[in-house]
């Protein structure tokens, strides 16, 4: 898929990750942290080495039916990426499950968020098989109203279930999305 300015790219195999690609997606995911993002780390600084292994494990993890990686990217630089993965479980086999959405920081604005999460809404649809997507967001950064703005809904939340520092505790927003 591409945009104005930038095009969508979906990954389904460890073979297809080659060393720039792992590189690129480990700095992205140290600069959006850095710069307070909800990315899957507490409290920056974040590095790559920090990161690797969280990386290595999505990665390893891609398979076709059940976990996807979605990549955006203008000309060769990599402007932000998610994680779609469909539960394991025969009761939950139906939904998925969105995570790290991250655009990088100097790329925000520009819809790539928005893009890698609409199509993660047609490949959980269209190809994955799934009939609704979960995910879960740090309140406190708008996220309820960007997701909600792609026609998510709020379910609940986990009251203080995210320390973020002593004394900076937020609630974890539960979305859900039917396809």
């Amino acid at each position: 898929m591409t945009t104005d300015s930038f095009h969508l790219h979906q990954v389904a195999s460890a073979r297809d990750i080659d060393a720039h690609v792992r590189q690129a997606l480990l700095e992205c995911w140290a600069d959006v942290t850095n710069d307070g993002g909800a990315a899957g780390f507490p409290l920056p600084p974040l590095n790559t080495q920090q990161a690797a292994s969280a990386l290595d494990a999505i990665i390893e993890g891609l398979a076709p039916h059940t976990s996807r990686l979605l990549t955006a990217w203008d000309g060769g630089e990599l402007v932000g990426w998610l994680h779609l993965r469909r539960d394991a479980s025969p009761l939950t086999a139906h939904w998925g499950t969105v995570h790290h959405v991250q655009t990088h920081p100097s790329m925000r604005g520009r819809g790539i968020g928005a893009a890698l999460t609409e199509h993660a809404h047609h490949i959980a649809a269209t190809e994955m098989g799934l009939e609704q997507l979960h995910l879960a967001a740090r309140a406190g950064a708008g996220l309820e109203t960007f997701y909600a703005r792609l026609g998510w809904q709020e379910i609940g939340r986990w009251p203080k279930a995210l320390r973020l520092a002593p004394g900076d505790d937020r609630d974890e927003i539960l979305m859900l999305l039917h396809l």
